[in-house]
Order: C-alpha cells, then structure tokens, then sequence
C-alpha cells in the first residue's frame, strides 16, 4: 500500500481551504480509499488515483503527495 494526501494550493469552493486537505491509500490493485480532514468528513472509494485526480485536482490547483517512509 501507498500513503498519500491532498495538497491543494487554491480553494475554488471555500469549502476544504488549502494545504493539506485529505488523506489516502493505494490499494495493491489501483483501487485508492480518501477521508477529507475537513470539520464535516467523508471517506470515498475510487477506480484509481487518476479518477480522484480528475475530480479532485480543480485542473493543477489540488495534487496528490505520495508519502515517503
């Protein structure tokens, strides 16, 4: 498993706010589960990273941060 989180650099909802704004996992087989650190949280199940890019990323302004040992 990978660790990861959300780095986003620009609040386009001003729900989240910036910096560190969820937290994640890589599964073995791509699958990725992410819980938002925000007051009100949720936990989501995506296909694979890239799907939660897609969603998330707000074109460049969220990125994922793989987590180092």
């Amino acid at each position: 498993m990978k660790t990861f989180y959300l780095q986003r650099i620009e609040d386009e909802s001003g729900v989240s706010g910036t910096g560190k704004v969820a937290e994640g996992v890589v599964f073995w087989d791509g699958t990725c589960a992410m819980k938002w650190r925000t007051d009100i949280s949720s936990v989501a199940f995506y296909k694979s990273v890239e799907d939660l890019e897609y969603i998330h990323g707000h074109q460049g302004k969220t990125k994922v941060v793989y987590e180092t040992k």
